[in-house]
């Protein structure tokens, strides 16, 4: 049997019990670290336990539970930030403050070293990434979606029957809604996708199920 190009391991961080995952490409090792919302030494802990070499960090969206931890870790392993889309450096800039705000310590700001719009790419060792910016829930949240092994980081964009919240200042559910059916719904049913909460799904289950889809 044919080992897959990537394989992906799911950290869940802070109280939200958000998905920060690590995703590596199995030919070469090379890791990146996705939406380090906080417990860093969790996360530096589990890099060390799968033996992979992290590259990058990346990141879906600006919220806290997202990218809480980005600026320490991105110290501690002097690693670059990518992502996500500009349009949400404001929430990034904000980060201490939305610690505050739901009783999280030691978040600081932290800016990309590398904003990612619609049709972007990025590399993971031998393994491409296509980005897709989903606004709506932040105006800057991005998916990265490797076609080759139909499987997407989906971030709070598309969960299993639901999607992001939308009632923030800056939300948009219209153009969420309008995002989601013309990105991530023209994929094909057979796309797993991790979210950034809660359990995986494939676009074809919530194609079927999801009521905010109907």
């Amino acid at each position: 049997m044919t080992e897959p190009a990537i394989k992906v391991a799911v950290v869940p961080v802070t109280p939200f019990q958000q998905n920060a995952s690590i995703i590596w490409c199995t030919r070469t090792m090379q890791a990146a670290i996705v939406d380090p919302g906080g417990d860093v030494p969790k996360l530096l802990d589990a890099v060390k336990k799968l033996a992979v070499t992290p590259t990058a960090i990346w990141l879906t969206h600006g919220h806290i539970d997202h990218a809480g931890g980005a600026a320490e870790l991105a110290e501690a392993l002097d690693l670059p930030v990518v992502g996500p889309h500009r349009d949400d450096q404001f929430l990034m800039d904000n980060l201490a403050e939305q610690g505050r705000m739901f009783g999280l310590s030691g978040a600081r700001p932290v800016t990309s070293g590398r904003y990612l719009t619609d049709g972007d790419t990025v590399m993971l060792g031998e393994a491409m990434f296509s980005i897709m910016h989903v606004p709506g829930h932040s105006p800057g949240s991005v998916v990265f979606y490797h076609e080759p092994a139909r499987f997407m980081l989906a971030g709070d964009t598309l969960f299993q029957g639901s999607i992001g919240r939308t009632d923030f200042p800056y939300g948009d559910h219209d153009l969420f809604i309008r995002s989601i059916k013309a990105k991530l719904m023209t994929l094909p049913d057979e796309v797993a996708f991790l979210p950034g909460h809660g359990p995986p799904s494939t676009i074809g289950d919530e194609r079927a199920h999801n009521p905010f889809l109907a």
